[in-house]
């Protein structure tokens, strides 16, 4: 089984090389057949890559410790979940899951596009193929998943505890699909460039694979988050660390490249924006694959120490350097054809949007990489931490917020003051109206009432544009008000399912200020039987007790929680999880969700006394946070829903290429 892992990844290698040089020949050459060819080798390489991962899962569930990835990230003791898991829980499995998504996708897109877009084709598969070949490069020379010990040994190292939870086990998969699927509208554009095909047609053709990009990659983002808030027992979900912040760039950039593009395809503006949009987010997903395997920064999410480093940064640079070049040399085919016509306008809109969200991406990625040029050119390591990005970040955060409500009602071209006054006075007045009652409510933080204020400005202008077109459908049609609604969603889904992503938004911006800002933290140290209070909850330390097993010891304290009113609300039980395979502690905490609070307690020690130690937090509104991603899951499955006009031009074109095919 070993041996064929190891020959399926050399055959996909070869395959990958042989995909690049007949596509690029054969695109270049105008010759079919090498274009061809070159699909066929890049699916040859999907499916050898998947025989590899299959060998890896198998002896990861199978415990074959002579694999040394094996030994070190499983155990017999570790649940079946965790073993599979295991997968990508290590270098040489995730990067081998990195290049089965991608030659994955690749295979898929080419499938679709097998009747169409035959000129851009070629160069999309050299495309895919190239970063294909780097990952496997790796895999084959680097960091063979494969390696055999000299010695088998009878028990495995075990899984981080760190990474042995439930969100664990979706997380990364998603943030994977995220990272990877943005190769392929990148692809797209790089054989838009070489071609010359500069029109809409690529982002046509790349706009669903865009939105799953950008859907995975917020998911990605949203479990990790969650992860941290249960596993690494500090309180919050968000620490500015540098793998979380390798994350959240092409997230950024992806984000600007969603709302720009719309002016390409209405205005055939911003065309070489939008280029470099989405060589910035691809560029970036490398840069973040770069800083969890280079092994330059400390981070819980990293993985080791590795030697990876040059090999990425060379990578990043080659792929830098060519799209760049490329972008240069079709400079003069990428001119507008219209210009911005006024600073007041829906175009303006979106551009400052996209300016805003491009500053938090460099503000970002200045404050991640400047402790290590720091260190490269004066020898010394300046930490960054959470203030700086949260200084820099949040004015910017607050007019991106102020903006999405502005950008999708605003009019096109130039608005009038009539369109002003009707599409923003009542929104504003709302919004003014909301910041004036949080602050005379107590809530003094300038911060948190400009988010209540355009939050409600947002919501309203959001509200108003669904109930103004199920009105006119009311009026025109003559549907009753819900079954307008539901035509007006169906008819035109990609605007109004980003209405509802922009909805989730607004909610996710207001759990982490409000979570953030007036977070309540306090520590007790008390024997059983004794009790501690904070916020509006009494809590009541019963006792502890151990439980154990092959794989964890676990102690658990039990805690009775109620109102100071006396009203009794449950029992929370925090406990610490010591794990035999590494001999390593980690914390599992116990909270009490709603949607006005969350009381979150984590323990901390406890002596042969019985006396315990608990850190005690408040964290308001923090479950908005997690229902805003529900929204935007939602709202993302709106917008990509296929529609049925969508649907029948399929069916016509694949009807057209089987007549000719039979012709």
């Amino acid at each position: 089984m070993i041996s064929i892992g190891v020959l399926s990844l050399m055959l996909a290698l070869g395959c990958s090389m042989y995909a690049i040089a007949a596509s690029i020949y054969g695109g270049v050459r105008r010759h079919g057949g090498f274009v061809e060819s070159g699909e066929h080798a890049a699916y040859a390489a999907s499916g050898l890559t998947v025989i590899a991962s299959a060998v890896l899962v198998h002896a990861l569930v199978t415990h074959d410790f002579s694999i040394a990835y094996v030994a070190k990230y499983s155990s017999t003791t570790l649940p079946l979940r965790y073993s599979i898991a295991a997968f990508w829980g290590g270098m040489e499995g995730s990067m081998l899951f990195w290049v089965l998504i991608l030659t994955t996708l690749s295979s898929i897109a080419l499938w679709q596009n097998r009747a169409r877009n035959r000129q851009l084709m070629p160069f999309f598969t050299a495309t895919t193929m190239v970063v294909a070949a780097f990952f496997l490069s790796m895999l084959v020379f680097m960091t063979p998943p494969f390696e055999q010990l000299a010695f088998v040994p009878a028990e495995g190292t075990d899984l981080n505890p760190l990474l042995q939870n439930y969100w664990m086990q979706i997380h990364p998969p998603s943030l994977y699909m995220g990272y990877v699927s943005w190769t392929i509208p990148f692809a797209f554009a790089i054989a838009a460039l070489a071609t010359g095909r500069l029109d809409d047609l690529w982002i046509r053709t790349t706009r669903r694979w865009v939105l799953m990009a950008w859907f995975f990659l917020s998911l990605g983002n949203i479990f990790g988050a969650r992860w941290a808030y249960e596993v690494l027992g500090w309180g919050g979900y968000w620490a500015w660390d540098p793998v979380e912040n390798a994350a959240f760039m092409p997230w950024l950039t992806g984000t600007a490249y969603l709302h720009s593009v719309m002016i390409q395809e209405r205005k055939d503006m911003l065309k070489v924006w939008n280029m470099s949009l989405i060589i910035m987010t691809f560029s970036l997903t490398i840069f973040g694959t770069f800083l969890t395997r280079s092994g330059v920064i400390s981070s819980v999410h990293s993985f080791t120490q590795s030697g990876l480093g040059p090999y990425f940064l060379s990578f990043l640079g080659l792929c830098i350097a060519v799209s760049v070049g490329l972008l240069i040399f079709r400079l003069d085919s990428l001119r507008p054809r219209h210009k911005l016509d006024a600073i007041v306008s829906r175009e303006s809109a979106f551009l400052f949007n996209n300016l805003l969200l491009v500053g938090i991406a460099f503000a970002t990625l200045w404050g991640t990489i400047f402790p290590v040029l720091s260190e490269w050119v004066r020898g010394v390591k300046i930490t960054v931490g959470p203030p700086f990005f949260n200084r820099v970040n949040a004015p910017l955060a607050i007019a991106l917020l102020f903006m999405t409500g502005v950008g999708p009602v605003i009019a096109w071209r130039r608005a009038s003051m009539q369109n002003l006054v009707q599409n923003f006075l009542r929104p504003m007045l709302s919004g003014t109206i909301a910041g004036l009652v949080a602050f005379f409510a107590g809530m003094h933080s300038l911060t948190a009432v400009l988010v209540v204020s355009f939050s409600v400005f947002v919501v309203y202008t959001i509200v108003a544009e669904f109930h103004r077109g199920a009105v006119a459908r009311t009026v025109m049609v003559g549907e009753g008000y819900l079954q307008a609604l539901g035509r007006l969603v169906s008819k035109n889904q990609r605007r109004y399912g980003g209405y509802i992503v922009h909805l989730g938004i607004v909610m996710m911006f207001l759990g982490v200020t409000m979570s953030s800002v007036y977070r309540v933290e306090e520590t007790f140290t008390v024997s059983p039987g004794e009790n501690f209070e904070i916020g509006d909850y009494a809590i009541t330390y019963v006792n502890t007790e151990s439980l154990g097993d092959e794989h964890m010891d676990r102690l658990i304290a039990q805690l009775s929680v109620s109102k100071r009113d006396g009203t009794s609300i449950g029992i929370l039980k925090p406990e610490k999880r010591f794990y035999k395979r590494p001999e390593q502690p980690a914390t599992e905490v116990a909270y009490r969700s709603t949607l006005k609070e969350d009381l979150y307690i984590i323990l901390g020690s406890v002596d042969q006394t019985g006396l315990a130690t608990f850190q005690a937090y408040i964290n308001p509104l923090v479950a908005w946070l997690w229902l805003g991603g529900i929204v935007l899951v939602l709202g993302t499955g709106v917008a990509v829903m296929p529609t049925r006009t969508v649907v029948a031009r399929e069916r016509s074109r694949e009807a057209v290429h089987a007549g000719k095919k039979t012709a």
